[in-house]
């Protein structure tokens, strides 16, 4: 017996992949193009699964500003916040993210999996409840269990089953942490927010909302779903990344009470975690500035998703049920799906290929994410490269309409 007895599993599933000749979780980018193009295996590809939604990689203002910081501050910080890393450019940039979401509190994490573990962590411990949806991301998962609250998972956007298992816990709701996320990251669909705080206010429960595929794209000023569904003085805590929309790396959380700010007295992963460097940091800085004064990006992002959804559908896809800057194909099987997802990368398309244990209920997804910089030439490509792909397979569309009126806001 042995420590790594755990991993033949992961190694008997690795070779079967190898098998195939498929290997789509090593996938080298030999050299960036820009945000929706790269040279893969020598060839010039088209990148449409890797959630740069509003196109600010290589945006002038935020390589100038980190070239700036870079320059200044140097390389790294080489300590925590709580050391001899918390530099003034993270206090700006914190309050950067507050006035953003008009909150009076804000603190930065090096990254996105570090702020939800940071934060969850720190807001819910022993003694109390955390109420998760049934399909939240990894890094919710690991910050529920790494503060040691009781965690129970309601079932994927249900509001019912939420109620249900909050009336069951009596008095204890009131130290219960729902959280859910704005937009969901494999099929790209949203949460109920409105009816989830409508229970969270019944029964005094403490709501946190995962928008890290929500900022920047959904509300008047790309605030994310508490702020398209009118709900954000209702939710207690935001959290969310800068890799998606604000296209650099770190995360954030955001709150309104005033013991938020004690969470950097708590958070392991705050505490004890090096600080984001100065470049990165004057990036973010610079793509916050960009959404807010930029909402035509948004705007494109929408009709460049719309313009791809029809187009799959069209094509016989089943496809995720909203329109949105995730679009999920789905696979009927996993051999189909590594096949497809090896073809479209020799026709110059990348895409994500999502297999269980990683998808909700078992389907295998060939997961789209648009950006606001794709062309409508790109996006036509992509159409036709998908379109070429065995149909035999594709015995169901999906009866989803298309409300260009709901989701231009």
């Amino acid at each position: 017996m042995s420590l790594f007895d755990k991993f033949l599993p992961i190694q008997e599933a690795r070779n079967e992949l190898l098998k195939s000749g498929v290997n789509p979780f090593h996938v080298t980018v030999d050299k960036i193009l820009s945000p929706t193009e790269a040279i893969i295996n020598g060839r010039t590809t088209i990148l449409v699964g890797t959630n740069n939604y509003l196109g600010l990689t290589f945006h002038p203002d935020a390589i100038l500003a980190g070239q700036q910081a870079l320059a200044q501050e140097g390389t790294g910080t080489t300590g925590s916040r709580m050391a001899n890393g918390s530099f003034a450019s993270h206090r700006d940039l914190e309050k950067a993210i507050a006035e953003f979401y008009g909150a009076p509190y804000a603190i930065v994490f090096s990254t996105g999996y570090q702020a939800n573990l940071g934060v969850l962590s720190a807001l819910a411990g022993a003694g109390d409840t955390i109420l998760m949806d049934g399909d939240s991301h990894a890094s919710i998962y690991d910050g529920c269990r790494l503060g040691g609250a009781e965690i129970i998972r309601f079932k994927h956007n249900d509001v019912a089953d939420l109620e249900k298992r909050l009336r069951r816990l009596g008095e204890r709701s009131h130290r219960t942490l729902i959280v859910v996320e704005g937009i969901y990251s494999m099929l790209g669909d949203r949460a109920p927010l409105a009816e989830i705080v409508e229970v969270k206010k019944k029964y005094g429960a403490t709501l946190i909302v995962d928008e890290a595929h929500s900022l920047g794209i959904l509300g008047q000023h790309g605030r994310g779903l508490a702020e398209e569904t009118g709900v954000e003085q209702d939710v207690d805590c935001i959290v969310g990344t800068f890799s998606k929309s604000l296209g650099s790396t770190g995360g954030f959380g955001i709150s309104s009470h005033p013991e938020f700010e004690l969470i950097r007295y708590a958070s392991r992963p705050y505490i004890f975690t090096a600080s984001p460097c100065p470049s990165v940091v004057a990036s973010t800085r610079a793509t916050i500035r960009i959404i807010q004064t930029h909402p035509e990006l948004r705007q494109q992002l929408w009709t460049n998703s719309q313009q791809l959804y029809e187009g799959l559908i069209k094509s016989g896809y089943t496809l995720g049920a909203e329109v949105g800057p995730i679009i999920a194909a789905m696979i009927p099987t996993r051999e189909l799906a590594l096949a497809m997802w090896q073809q479209l990368l020799e026709n110059g398309i990348y895409v994500n290929l999502m297999i269980p244990p990683a998808t909700p209920n078992g389907e295998c997804l060939l997961r789209l994410s648009v950006s606001a910089a794709h062309t409508k030439k790109q996006i036509e490509k992509i159409i036709s490269a998908f379109a070429e792909l065995p149909h035999i397979t594709q015995t169901h569309t999906n009866p989803a309409q298309v409300q260009p009126d709901a989701i231009l806001n």
